[in-house]
């Protein structure tokens, strides 16, 4: 019975990681530095303006200390590990009751903040605890007693409300974390989706975060290869200085080039000197199949996926290849089949927030006859024909298609710096520096 109603039940989709990415301390004490002016364009505009629905400010009522300025002095997010962050800040309100008193004050915000996974399996930003405090910058002669001054602020400030908006002080981070699962075009029919499989872990390294990477053909998400060892994020350089750490598994690419190719982007005409009568010359059926001198049509289909291997500073792909051999007037008409397999090298780099490939030098070649009209064709014929466009133009084709690069993942308003790639044994490594664009 148990065996019966194992077959009923549908087998879940296999869901486990093929890259992912850790933010390191360096990453988050920049993501600080940037959100400043942004924490003190929002208090400034909830505090030293009128009161709105969204306000700070308790009461639309004029009041009688007015908010002038806010500056926000210190913004600091550090790690807890195994928890999420702690969010600190401080700003100096400059209040006064009439413009001739203006008197300094300090609001303090601290905030404890971890990261959820929500039903829309989207990451999202969540305060766990948050601490805010409101004191009057006092002179010496004044330490004694709190001013009235000081004390009427309280009333009409709604401290706490800051702590239920309290993530609104960093650079929007749900819209962006939202932003990192959007889709990007790897071609005009094919999309890939970075999708975060549990919450990120949190440890003295930084935030680590693993993702699986999912295509899509013509809106359509397609089956891929099953990863045949599981990929975990390798430990981080502790002394690293970079503020961002991505790694890709030899899968992930490999997923990429049969994405491609599920997609027909690698289904190719290659360019070819040969006409029948110039075919003729080596394999004598040509002239009785064809009377005329007609161009050779040079066709190539994958017969099985790419493959990407990766080594230690070295990574390559191997193509497996169909190319037919006919005419192209005024129907394709092929009168020979060549299985070709082919190996070449991988160039990786990165610009904005893609990741360039391109191949590079074809280091092996094999050709086979699969079928013939024509007679048998001695592999030696088969190279002297073919072997120099095969060259040419598969590499020079695949470059075509992968010419605009891949996006890595990434959130809005963010690119990538001072960058460096690591081809190792299974993974390539990407170390960065992040950098804000306003927009």
């Amino acid at each position: 019975l148990s065996i019966l109603l194992s077959l009923l039940v549908p087998t879940p989709a296999t869901r486990s990681p093929d890259c992912g990415g850790i933010l390191t301390p360096a990453g988050l004490r920049y993501f600080a530095e940037v959100s400043k002016p942004h924490a003190e364009s929002v208090l400034r505009q909830d505090l030293a303006v009128p009161a709105s629905p969204s306000s700070f400010l308790t009461s639309p009522k004029p009041s009688r200390n007015q908010i002038n300025s806010v500056r926000v002095s210190e913004l600091s997010l550090s790690l807890i590990p195994d928890s999420g962050l702690r969010l600190s800040i401080g700003a100096d309100l400059s209040v006064s009751s009439s413009p001739s008193s203006p008197r300094g004050m300090r609001l303090s915000v601290l905030a404890d903040l971890h990261v959820e996974m929500n039903t829309e399996g989207n990451l999202e930003l969540v305060t766990s605890a948050c601490k805010p405090t409101l004191e009057e910058e006092q002179s010496s002669e004044e330490m004694g007693s709190k001013s009235s001054s000081s004390s009427e602020l309280d009333k009409e400030i709604n401290i706490d409300k800051i702590c239920l908006e309290v993530s609104k002080l960093l650079l929007l981070p749900n819209e962006r974390l939202i932003s990192l699962t959007a889709q990007f075009p790897v071609t005009p029919s094919c999309q890939a989706q970075y999708l975060p499989l549990a919450a990120p872990v949190f440890s003295e390294q930084g935030i680590t975060i693993s993702l699986q990477t999912t295509f899509q053909v013509a809106g359509v998400a397609i089956p891929l290869p099953v990863s045949p060892v599981p990929f975990s994020m390798p430990e981080p350089v502790s002394s690293s200085p970079s503020h961002l750490t991505l790694a890709f598994s030899e899968h992930f690419y490999t997923s990429l080039f049969s994405a491609l190719e599920m997609a027909g982007a690698f289904n190719m005409t290659l360019l070819s000197p040969l006409t029948t009568a110039s075919m003729a010359e080596h394999i004598p059926q040509m002239g009785s199949l064809f009377q005329e001198d007609v161009p050779v049509v040079l066709q190539a289909v994958f017969r099985s996926s790419p493959r990407v291997v990766l080594e230690e500073d070295k990574a390559a792909l191997r193509l497996f290849l169909t190319i037919q051999v006919g005419t192209g007037s005024p129907t394709f008409q092929s009168f020979l089949s060549i299985s070709v397999d082919m190996t070449a090298g991988l160039l990786l780099s990165v610009a904005d927030t893609r990741m360039m490939i391109s191949a590079a030098g074809t280091e092996d070649v094999e050709l086979s006859l699969a079928a013939s009209n024509v007679g048998p064709v001695p592999a030696a014929v088969l190279e002297e024909l073919f072997l120099a466009a095969i060259r040419e133009e598969v590499p020079a084709q695949t470059n075509v298609v992968l010419n605009e690069g891949v996006f890595l993942p990434h959130i809005s308003s963010f690119t990538y710096t001072d960058v460096s790639v690591g081809i190792h044994k299974d993974y390539v490594s990407v170390s960065c520096n992040l950098e804000f664009q306003e927009r």
